[in-house]
């Protein structure tokens, strides 16, 4: 091979849709070997019974991911503008009890409910970007100040209790309402039960972020501002509006995040979305956008959720412990941002 040739594969390589591509692989090369049941049955035969082989368990690894991605395309926004949302889970933890309580308890229609919600995640997010923006507090302490903030507001309104079918009367004590039709209709699956409804949303919710990203002007904003704030304010870039901007669309993506996790749930429960920033943060890292700004893609970031998926799903039809999918998770999170390094 020639040196030009030696040169060519290895900036391929060096290309960041091509490692997380190859994580992927690898990782789902884990569940081809390791399927939870034996790749070969007892008579030495190909085991086609074994989890991995199913697409029941590739369904529903999708449908637990999803939640999780949607925050993800959030997330991606964020950290291309050179931020970071760390209030990602309580804000969805927020819009699930709200939602729930509108939905459930007063009873008032979906048409007015989603709305309400989508309005709360992104002032929610406009909060945390406007401290960034207008008071140049670190982003990291911004949105700290909002994970608690919001994870206390939705045990304030929730009364600390989750938010279900019993609901308290003060003449009857507690009784039992009907599940709003919005809640099937969203944890429902389709196409002969193939394919969840979470699912699609999560999909729809990576075209529109990819979208916005790569051919809008805002998308171009984000990029700049990631890659190079003062060139950016130089250059006319509306900095401080396009970091709100940022914020305020992560919010959006939680509320709608917040939305499927009650649906699935079929409860609103103040507690919903705890740690999850950790999750998708790593699969916005593990995809390969660069936690420096300025770089990645919501493309990156879909390899980056089901590469976290799958590893999840296999570890889980192993019969592996939360405590070993943690560590591993960890540690692979860590080895991704030191290989991303190595590549500079």
């Amino acid at each position: 091979m020639s040196v030009s040739r030696s040169h060519q594969v290895a900036s391929l390589f060096a290309l960041p849709f091509t490692r997380a591509l190859l994580a992927l692989l690898a990782i789902a090369l884990l569940g081809v070997l390791f399927p939870g049941g034996g790749m070969f049955d007892e008579h030495g035969g190909f085991n086609s019974s074994a989890a991995f082989y199913k697409w029941s368990t590739h369904r529903d690894m999708l449908r637990q991911t999803s939640v999780y991605g949607i925050l993800a395309c959030g997330m991606t926004m964020v950290i291309i503008s050179g931020g970071i949302d760390l209030a990602v889970g309580s804000i969805l933890g927020l819009n699930a009890v709200v939602f729930a309580i509108l939905s459930i308890h007063w009873g008032w229609p979906a048409w007015q409910v989603i709305p309400i919600c989508l309005l709360l995640g992104s002032a929610c997010g406009l909060t945390s970007g406007f401290f960034v923006s207008r008071f140049a507090i670190q982003p990291f302490i911004a949105t700290l100040a909002m994970m608690v903030f919001a994870r206390g507001l939705a045990k304030y309104v929730s009364g600390g209790m989750k938010i279900s079918q019993y609901v308290q009367r003060p003449e009857s004590g507690f009784v039992e309402v009907p599940l709003p039709a919005i809640f099937r209709h969203i944890d429902s699956r389709i196409l002969g039960g193939n394919i969840s409804v979470v699912t699609l949303i999560f999909i729809a919710g990576l075209v529109l972020a990819g979208i916005l990203l790569s051919h809008t002007k805002v998308g171009r904003h984000l990029y700049a501002v990631g890659g190079n704030e003062d060139a950016a304010r130089l250059s006319g870039v509306p900095v401080g509006r396009i970091k709100a901007m940022a914020y305020a669309l992560s919010g959006f993506c939680c509320a709608v995040a917040g939305i499927c996790q009650a649906a699935q749930e079929t409860q609103g429960d103040p507690e919903a979305g705890s740690s999850y920033e950790l999750t998708a943060i790593a699969m916005v890292v593990i995809g390969g956008t660069s936690l420096m700004g300025g770089r990645g893609g919501i493309l990156l970031t879909l390899l980056g959720a089901l590469a976290i998926g799958y590893l999840d799903k296999i570890l889980s039809i192993n019969a592996m412990s939360e405590a070993s999918r943690l560590m591993l998770t960890g540690a692979i999170i860590i080895s991704a941002v030191l290989f991303q390094r190595s590549k500079k």
